[in-house]
């Protein structure tokens, strides 16, 4: 009976949140703006993690940062460059977007496409590179799941503390390996922490992507609990979100649990979880 009450509770949240609609979401989000090359963003903080320390071997497991259709099979032309990241996606009725940080980590991801695919569903993945050329493995099998990969950078770095061009090299090394194990150049990036500039967005136009933040953020890295994760989602719940979570980084065995909870109960409430498409913006 218990169990019953808690299941009606949440799904009563969810469908509140949900008649908020996107412009409540594009609320009470905060907006990421571009400044000149090398300074961070104002407007809102450095999001999606812990500060930034040393770069450690690419062998280190350092990371502490801060769904549709199968993807086209052709590379769009490359986009104009913005001055601040896409941060909710457009679409009838309930549309969201699940997005995953860092990855891949056979300790994790694995576990989650495994969860997606039970239920049908396709996220985006922001994959690092030095994660990606040792897991050539989980890309392939996130395309042919139908998942969208996109840039994360190759060592998850501050990216406005870097020269341009060491911004390019972290780029384009990984869009190299996605490319090798995924099929297809990525059309999506997204900065580390959360931190753009003017640079960040020029070299990302300029290999041919866009820029995708968040609007709802799990904050699953500081591993708060499965139930506060579950909770954060599903009362962050509005067409239009991008939710922001993390398969890599740290122990996300959390994020694992917390995914197989909320994600039948937003299918529950009528939600279409799909991924971005470029066409749209």
């Amino acid at each position: 009976m218990q169990k019953d009450q808690l299941l009606t509770r949440r799904r009563a949240l969810i469908a509140g949140a949900a008649v908020l609609g996107a412009a409540g979401a594009a609320g009470t989000a905060r907006v990421l703006t571009a400044d000149p090359a090398g300074s961070p963003v104002h407007g809102a903080p450095v999001a999606g993690g812990p500060q930034a320390r040393q770069a450690l071997k690419p062998s280190a497991y350092r990371l502490e940062p801060m769904t549709g259709f199968a993807p086209p099979r052709r590379t769009p032309g490359k986009p104009a460059v913005r001055r601040e990241p896409i941060m909710q996606v457009s679409g009838r009725g309930r549309t969201m977007v699940l997005t995953f940080d860092d990855g891949p980590d056979p300790r994790y991801t694995p576990s989650i496409l495994r969860t997606l695919r039970k239920h049908d569903v396709r996220a985006t993945f922001f994959v690092c590179g030095e994660m990606a050329v040792d897991n050539k493995d989980l890309l392939a099998e996130m395309a042919d799941d139908g998942h969208v990969v996109g840039n994360h950078t190759w060592t998850h770095p501050l990216l406005t503390e870097l020269s341009r061009s060491e911004i390019r090299s972290e780029i384009a090394r990984t869009s190299d390996v996605i490319e090798d194990a995924y099929g297809e150049r990525p059309v999506w990036f997204r900065a580390p922490y959360g931190a753009w500039n003017r640079a960040t967005f020029q070299i990302g136009a300029d290999l041919g992507m866009e820029p995708l933040a968040w609007t709802v953020d799990s904050l699953d890295w500081t591993t708060p609990g499965t139930a506060t994760i579950v909770d954060r989602v599903e009362e962050g719940a509005a067409p239009g979100v991008v939710v922001l979570s993390h398969d890599a980084g740290g122990d996300r065995s959390q994020t694992v649990r917390a995914l197989r909870e909320y994600l039948p109960e937003l299918l529950d409430s009528g939600y279409h979880l799909t991924v971005p498409h470029r066409e749209d913006f």
